[in-house]
């Protein structure tokens, strides 16, 4: 069953963004101090919710959960096509266009709350190729960095055995040995599984002629993780040199996370992959703070309509555009 949160455990909330008109669907941890130290995005993968980031079969699973008591404010968004804006966008969008709406989105976030030094991804599977494409977009250069869990850019499978339009793939490809996950794990994972929206579906195949190309125009740091058994995705020395190429304008870096199968963020590996994710933003915050001289981003952010001075100071410290 699933584990009661313990108490002062942070609240994690619905709420509804409005990027451009479509409306995302997000859960939303805010540390019960003010202001965050950043955002922490969270973008799910292909055929599940924002849930995913949000594990409920043991405590201390949670990136919301975690990432709120360490600071941070985290919005896990359900991607374009899921959720909410399945309404108004019943095929999904393609990856170039899911970016334009996810950054309409933090743009709606961050015009009436604080965001501290600004958005950092953390992204699994399908939702990795959002966050490449968001951070290759220009307004991308603002974000802090990506985490991303669960994606490469060589097929470890034929395309034609992808998760896609009534179909969900092989199970065992997405969890890999049933020892990696709590019991509750798969009964829970039930409740945030829906369809891979068409056009996501039909653009999934084409992902290695397109990442190169998106890639290239990243600018901001880059850490990938592979689970022990990810049996999606190639992650052996030649494939991890080509995943790195095309990324030479930035800082990148490959992990191996232990004991998980793909679905990590569901499997006992979540609290160890969080903090390594969470640990991977304070390097990048780091990195920002002991810049030389004449090197540091300006701020390129304007307070809301009616804001105050205060939260006019906290927002003139984050680089989000």
């Amino acid at each position: 069953m699933a584990q009661p949160p313990h108490p002062g455990a942070p609240r994690i909330r619905e709420i509804t963004l409005d990027a451009d008109g479509v409306p995302l669907s997000a859960l939303l941890a805010e540390p019960a101090t003010k202001p965050p130290r950043a955002v922490v995005v969270a973008i799910h993968g292909g055929g599940m919710r924002a849930g995913y980031f949000d594990s409920r079969s043991r405590p201390g699973l949670s990136l919301l959960a975690l990432g709120a008591q360490l600071g941070y404010t985290v919005l896990a968004v359900d991607r374009p096509g899921y959720g909410l804006s399945l309404a108004r966008l019943p095929r999904g969008q393609g990856v170039t266009d899911q970016a334009v709406t996810l950054h309409a989105a933090l743009a709606d976030f961050a015009a009436t709350r604080d965001i501290g030094a600004g958005f950092f991804l953390v992204a699994h599977s399908n939702g990795g190729k959002l966050a490449l494409a968001a951070a290759a977009d220009e307004r991308g250069r603002g974000l802090i960095g990506l985490d991303i869990s669960g994606l490469g850019n060589r097929l470890a499978v034929q395309a034609h055995q992808l998760p896609g339009r009534g179909r969900h793939g092989d199970w065992r490809r997405h969890w890999g040995a049933l020892r990696l996950y709590p019991p509750d794990a798969f009964r829970l994972g039930r409740a945030l599984v829906c369809p891979v929206p068409a056009a996501e579906a039909l653009q999934g195949p084409l992902w290695p002629e397109l990442y190169p190309g998106i890639a290239a125009r990243v600018r901001v740091p880059v850490r990938f993780t592979f689970a022990e058994q990810e049996q999606w995705w190639l992650f052996d020395e030649e494939a991890i040199a080509a995943l790195r190429h095309p990324l030479s304008a930035t800082r990148t870096t490959v992990d191996l996370q232990p004991d998980a199968g793909h679905n990590i963020s569901l499997g006992w590996a979540a609290r160890t992959y969080h903090l390594r994710a969470l640990g991977f933003l304070e390097e990048c915050l780091l990195a920002k703070d002991a810049a030389p001289p004449g090197t540091r981003q300006p701020s390129t952010n304007h307070q809301p309509e009616g804001a105050d001075d205060r939260h006019a100071d906290a927002h003139r410290a984050h680089t989000y555009a």
